[in-house]
């Protein structure tokens, strides 16, 4: 596989030649990267598992500001919302380079919506996406949320769940099926 299966450090993220990002999506990346090594390193992960997730973080939005054309092609899906086609896209794309955990792709594909299936690996990326200190709202619950997830990882990934529920639904935006399947299993 072309992309380096390293561990770096949250000021290093190397991305796939193919990315296409912004220097805005750059530091968002490096941000969920630091928090998943921050907090593999707080719940003592194996080696393996660390890897897992911090690839996970640093390949999640690789595609993010990729266009519409190029992401509706890449996945073949003419239906979804093309704000929820980067994900999909990276992990075809990285399991076509031989990219082989599938703990890794599952938590790529679906980290905007979110998965019945996903190993660990899926539910930190999706609260690191969701808790990282970048973003403009609710930063102090999400400060608060991102410091307990060591103490109970469970508990916040269904706060943050909960929370990008309530989001969306605020926002006048559709559920998808996914993130509904989700919440009726971890209410």
């Amino acid at each position: 596989m072309s992309a380096d299966h390293t561990t770096p450090s949250a000021t290093t993220v190397v991305l796939p030649e193919w990315a296409v990002v912004t220097e805005k999506r750059r530091a968002h990346i490096q941000r969920v990267v630091a928090l998943l090594e921050r907090w593999a390193d707080e719940l003592s992960l194996s080696t393996e598992e660390r890897r897992a997730w911090v690839d996970a973080g640093r390949w999640h939005d690789a595609l993010r500001d990729a266009d519409e054309p190029t992401l509706r092609a890449a996945t073949g899906d003419q239906q979804r919302p093309f704000g929820m086609l980067h994900g999909p896209a990276a992990a075809l794309r990285l399991a076509a380079e031989g990219e082989e955990r599938q703990s890794v792709l599952d938590a790529i594909r679906w980290h905007t919506v979110g998965s019945l299936d996903w190993y660990r690996t899926g539910r930190a990326l999706f609260m690191a996406d969701f808790l990282e200190p970048g973003r403009n709202f609710m930063q102090t619950d999400r400060a608060f949320l991102a410091d307990r997830v060591a103490d109970d990882f469970d508990a916040v990934f269904r706060q943050v769940v909960r929370l990008r529920l309530e989001w969306t639904i605020r926002e006048g935006k559709g559920l998808s099926p996914e993130t509904v399947a989700l919440w009726n299993q971890i209410r």
